[in-house]
């Protein structure tokens, strides 16, 4: 089983920044594809952004392109999101995925293990 446990979540202005961390539990870490969702209150669970296994590629959702920035240490069994410039529209539950397909998809079935999220909320 992999376990992932997501950290660095608050509240922060708008304009502000903070970094997400997600620490996984698997021994062989760097097999698997990795990727930040999130949730806001009533709404469906949206890609944010995606690392494939080596780290060499990764992919947004348009909204965030330029302002977060998706990083991995295989070393650490640790995956980063460093989110700039926050708006209120990201405030959410931000969710940290693991897929056994090494890619980087960007739907949610394609991913295997999940964590438990962590608040982001940006106050205007």
């Amino acid at each position: 089983q992999v376990q992932l446990v997501e950290s660095g979540g608050g509240l922060v202005q708008a304009g502000g920044s903070l970094r997400l961390s997600c620490a996984a539990s698997a021994r062989t870490f760097s097999k698997y594809g990795m990727a930040w969702f999130r949730q806001a209150p009533g709404k469906d669970r949206e890609f944010v952004a995606a690392i494939n296994w080596s780290g060499g590629n990764t992919n947004y959702i348009n909204f965030v392109k330029g302002r977060f920035t998706i990083s991995r240490d295989n070393a650490k069994n640790t995956v980063y999101l460093q989110m700039n410039s926050l708006q209120p529209e990201d405030t959410a539950v931000y969710y940290c995925a693991a897929s056994l397909q090494r890619g980087m998809p960007m739907w949610t079935n394609d991913y295997d293990y999940w964590g438990q999220g962590t608040q982001v909320t940006v106050s205007s």
